[in-house]
């Protein structure tokens, strides 16, 4: 009894707001005009009766009932309230008869055409849409045509005869041959149809009508199947129309992917002449000074662009990118304050770079000789998830290392372990750092752990491999370790400086030799030049291996492992 005076009170509130008696016809925003209704206590039986009906599931009657109301009150509303009960009971052709007295109530209401045009093609009674659509679209302004021409692409669109849908889209349109949204609706259209000669034909007259159109100009070289001639069709339009920014941008992105650098650079500095403040063309000029080694242009371009966007922030542009290049600038010309500057400005919210720019900043801190604000940076972080956080430990651990205080960070990581069994970056730094403090039964343990969690972690079994085999243990079994390691990550330097290393352990110079050179090739790194300078002077080409390590001295005089190497040596360079 409770729930059936709650409907009727529902429904009393609502048919009050409805049938509301007034002295003259209301407007909707709809363009529905709502008559004058005279509200009796049997036409609130009446409405109370259906919508009760719809309550109980019975969606026949409830439309029935609603219909009648409609039909002799003039009331669009109640008209839309029967389509709503037809629809949600299934009952397809009662719904397109409730739409049609809709439309018949009120035949300026947009809502009640698309509705009727909505169940006419999804019933498949496809023929019967035209004249609906072709009053909507005489019907429309030149402003509201647009939209229009859309509403009706979207709608056949959605009609399962595909070619009969565009067959009469084209009919209802060809009246509208000059307006440049209806021949751009053709040209796409057409290329949905698999007919891209029409496509063609309607996207080139567009252009012909429409010279100065960016629009035409980029959906014209999108049809052109040739791309050769797509690009001549787009140098065209820039000839005539130099300062069209979009068609100049498609232009210097396609140079791109064509690997013409240079050429493309040239598109963006013309852009910039036109557009100054261009974000788009600001960040791709830094972006690619920085790809060619040309840094200062870098750091004018890339920081003119962080301006920008302090000085009008925009939400959809990523400036992340732009800020990790120019802390990167920075940092090699050891202008430690500006490289905090750019990476203080990542925020929170991209969180996978927050992460690894807080992790940058530690370390830029702990360099500037302030190893207690890199600590606290660490621990202040705001983190999200347990991974992160790991990831925090383990840059505050390195901290601890590097400061002498390798007990501390092996306790450290050891805590957070606890908490944490299974983290993987928690059990490789584990790990190596039970490596540094010689213990070497913990090392193993814990990447056999790793391998077992991640299978597919190749630092593990190249952090596993090395070890043996620069402690010249169980070097087939180091070579398996690495040899897996190598087979997940094929060109990674570091796993063939290892592979290298390992056979020449074996014996096997030449292939020692060999995977070393593939391996210095790839990255010029000082300890890989110390291990191939090792296998040339076990060949007798000391000379070589001398001048090797000279060259990787200059760059890297501190490197550990070379340093161990030429004093194992008995070396002087």
């Amino acid at each position: 009894m409770k729930i059936f005076r709650a409907i009727l009170t529902l429904s009393a509130a609502f048919a009050s707001a409805v049938l509301v008696p007034s002295a003259k016809a209301e407007q909707t925003g709809g363009g529905e005009s709502l008559p004058n209704i005279a509200v009796t206590e049997q036409l609130i039986h009446k409405y109370l009766l259906a919508e009760l009906s719809f309550q109980r599931g019975d969606k026949f009657a409830a439309y029935s009932t609603m219909t009648s109301l409609a039909r002799s009150l003039r009331d669009p509303r109640l008209a839309r309230r029967a389509v709503e009960f037809a629809v949600a009971g299934s009952l397809g052709g009662e719904a397109l008869k409730a739409a049609r007295l809709w439309r018949e109530i009120a035949p300026k209401s947009e809502e009640a055409a698309q509705t009727v045009v909505g169940l006419l093609i999804s019933s498949g009674r496809i023929d019967e849409v035209k004249p609906v659509m072709a009053q909507q679209l005489a019907a429309s302004t030149p402003e509201a045509l647009p939209n229009t021409i859309a509403q009706v692409q979207r709608q056949l669109a959605r009609a399962q005869d595909r070619s009969r849908a565009y067959a009469l889209l084209r009919e209802l349109l060809e009246p509208y041959g000059d307006v440049l949204d209806a021949r751009l609706t053709l040209a796409q259209a057409a290329m949905v149809a698999g007919d891209r000669a029409t496509a063609l034909s309607e996207a080139r007259a567009a252009l012909a009508k429409h010279p100065n159109s960016d629009l035409v100009a980029l959906v014209l070289a999108q049809i052109i199947e040739d791309r050769t001639e797509s690009i001549q069709s787009l140098v065209a339009f820039l000839q005539k129309n130099p300062k069209s920014r979009e068609v100049r941008l498609a232009y210097a992105r396609t140079l791109i992917e064509q690997n013409k650098v240079a050429e493309a650079k040239e598109q963006f500095a013309q852009l910039l002449t036109h557009h100054p403040d261009d974000r788009t063309t600001l960040y791709a000029l830094g972006l690619m000074a920085a790809q060619a080694g040309e840094m200062r242009e870098a750091e004018s371009y890339l920081s003119k662009y962080i301006q920008t966007l302090d000085d009008q922030p925009d939400r959809e542009r990523d400036s992340t990118q732009a800020l990790l290049v120019l802390a990167q600038i920075a940092e090699d010309k050891n202008d430690t304050t500006a490289a905090l500057k750019w990476l203080e400005k990542i925020e929170p919210d991209n969180q996978g770079s927050y992460i690894s720019a807080t992790l940058r900043r530690s370390m830029l801190l702990a360099k500037a000789k302030d190893p207690d604000a890199a600590r606290a940076l660490l621990q202040q972080a705001e983190v999200r998830n347990d991974d992160d956080r790991a990831k925090l430990i383990v840059g505050e651990a390195q901290l601890l290392r590097d400061a002498g205080r390798l007990d501390d960070a092996l306790r450290m990581v050891a805590d957070a372990l606890a908490l944490n069994k299974n983290n993987i970056d928690l059990l490789y730094e584990h790990a190596m750092l039970a490596e540094r403090a010689k213990q070497f039964d913990l090392m193993e343990r814990e990447l056999r752990q790793l391998i077992q969690i991640a299978p597919d972690n190749q630092h593990a079994y190249n952090a596993l491999g090395y070890s043996l085999a620069d402690r010249n243990l169980r070097l087939q079994d180091a070579f398996d370790l690495i040899s897996k390691a190598n087979q997940i990550a094929p060109n990674d330097p570091y796993i063939l400086d290892s592979l290298g290393w390992v056979e020449f352990r074996l014996g096997r110079l030449e292939q020692a030799l060999s995977t070393l050179q593939r391996a210095y090739e790839i990255k010029a790194d000082a300890e890989i030049a110390a291990h191939l300078g090792e296998v040339m002077w076990a060949m007798g080409r000391q000379d070589e291996a001398k001048k090797l390590w000279r060259s990787a001295n200059d760059k890297d005089p501190k490197n550990e492992t070379l340093r161990a190497t030429l004093q194992r040596l008995q070396i002087k360079l």
